[in-house]
């Protein structure tokens, strides 16, 4: 029988961090021969014990098969041949797959000193997508100690992403981001979506209803609409950094923090995330389009490439509309400022570009004369009565 102090304890020493609990695993023992020696079983699903005088956690050697689903969903093989080396390799990161022996000798089989030396989470084997808690542990991890996530480990916590997408497009979206933040997993996973929910008012009622939260009726007003995936996540990390009473012009900074935080933790497709940091950096003028003048307009349609991809500007106006619904209760208001921007958008396009820019000799004059013929049949257009500025939807 040979004894080893393992994990955490081991971890935090090297790290010349206090060492609250300690956690040790036998090799080459039976459960018989630790109870005659007055051990007290502790383990339901695999042999652990407390030791009769410190009480500390003493488990066998032990390696484990995943047969079903979730966390629980393992095997376990407790026996005298299990090795040292094969109990730390079925655990998740190298930083806690190291042990001491009772003479006090660093065994390190899977590199964990030398990525704690590089401030490095990694992985210890491809078992690691296995446990679905092995990403929050990662993720809390990640908050507790400042490491960065070793880029072969991260690739694997991308199934993350593919999680969230699949309950972005269910019916109520919301009851999957308010049970994570009930649960505490929220903030481990995507903190900045909990702090949204954390400093929302609460109903006096249990469950997820209890949560009054604009992102969250949003979401579930998009997914009622039908809205596509990418049109549904740019909700959830478009808007983060605005005050759930109103939008603020100012916020766009700090909407595009946060949702690049977002879009760097889940890694979604490039198509999803920068339809995220449009809506961050411009869903207040999209907003408010019918307040904006002609120039400002024109901005707006041009940063947007409304021009060339005019399907996009629908997705944006498909979020506000959602984002608009969740705050006001109704979408009369939107649609009217949707349609604005719809029909700025055909007259612009409206402009022959080619034959203006046949008679310039240079790209800047071409550039100049476009933008001043856009402008003026824009303010044209504006000069207008309301009825027909809106005109007939196409």
């Amino acid at each position: 029988m040979k004894i080893y102090r393992v994990g955490g304890s081991v971890r935090d020493e090297l790290l010349g961090r206090p060492v609250a609990d300690r956690d040790y695993v036998v090799v080459g023992a039976t459960p018989e021969q630790m109870l005659a020696l007055g051990f007290r079983p502790v383990g339901r699903d695999f042999p652990v014990f407390l030791h009769p005088v410190t009480h500390e956690e003493y488990a066998l050697a032990r390696t484990e098969r995943k047969r079903g689903r979730g966390h629980r969903g393992f095997v376990f093989h407790a026996a005298p041949d299990v090795t040292l080396e094969q109990d730390l390799a079925r655990r998740d990161l190298t930083i806690n797959a190291m042990a001491r022996d009772e003479e006090g000798r660093l065994i390190d089989p899977y590199g964990g000193a030398a990525d704690l030396e590089r401030s490095l989470l990694r992985h210890v084997g491809s078992a690691f997508v296995e446990d679905p808690l092995r990403v929050l542990r990662v993720a809390r991890f990640a908050a507790r100690f400042g490491f960065e996530v070793a880029p072969e480990t991260e690739a694997l916590l991308e199934r993350v992403w593919q999680e969230i997408s699949r309950a972005l497009l269910e019916q109520h979206p919301s009851q999957f981001f308010a049970l994570l933040h009930r649960c505490g997993a929220l903030a481990q996973l995507l903190p900045e979506i909990d702090a949204v929910l954390q400093s929302a008012p609460r109903r006096k009622v249990p469950g997820a209803n209890a949560l009054r939260v604009p992102l969250l009726r949003a979401l579930d007003a998009s997914a009622a609409a039908g809205d596509s995936l990418a049109v549904r996540y740019a909700i959830l990390a478009g808007k983060l950094g605005e005050s759930a009473a109103a939008e603020a012009r100012r916020s766009s900074q700090r909407n595009l923090r946060l949702a690049t935080a977002v879009n760097r933790r889940l890694k979604p497709p490039a198509e999803y995330s920068g339809l995220a940091l449009l809506l961050a950096r411009y869903g207040w003028r999209i907003a408010h389009a019918d307040e904006l003048d002609a120039a400002e307009l024109l901005d707006l349609l041009l940063s947007v490439d409304a021009l060339r991809r005019p399907a996009r500007l629908e997705q944006l106006l498909r979020a506000g509309a959602a984002l608009r619904f969740a705050r006001t209760g109704g979408g009369g208001a939107h649609d009217a400022t949707a349609e604005h921007l719809r029909v700025a958008l055909r007259v612009i396009r409206s402009i022959n570009a080619a034959a203006i820019a046949a008679k310039e000799a240079t790209r800047r004059a071409t550039a100049k004369r476009l933008r001043a013929a856009r402008l003026s049949a824009l303010r044209r257009w504006m000069s207008e009565p309301r009825a027909k500025q809106i005109g007939e939807k196409r």
